[in-house]
């Protein structure tokens, strides 16, 4: 799968886990985690957006399994897959 193809999908999956359950969306944000880990060498400007992407959503994560609030954080974690998806495409 390409960079864009994977971004894209974060994309997609991180609109739909925000509105459902926390519980629900635990499990579908975890499975993003190998899909934004880099692969082989990309041009810094995308490794420092997907990277962003990553920990955007790894931060989104924390705040869900500890039941802390993270209506702030979906859209930082959106917004920064998004531009790492329109860096990639």
């Amino acid at each position: 799968m390409r960079d864009v193809e994977k971004a894209a999908k974060a994309v997609e999956v991180l609109k739909a886990a925000e509105h459902v359950p926390a519980q629900q969306a635990l499990p579908m944000l975890n499975g993003l985690v190998s899909l934004v880990q880099a692969e082989g060498e990309s041009p810094l400007e995308i490794e420092e957006a997907r990277s962003s992407a990553f920990l955007a959503i790894c931060e989104l994560a924390k705040a869900l399994h500890r039941g802390q609030p993270a209506d702030r954080l979906w859209p930082a974690a959106i917004a920064a897959s998004e531009r790492w998806m329109t860096l990639t495409g």
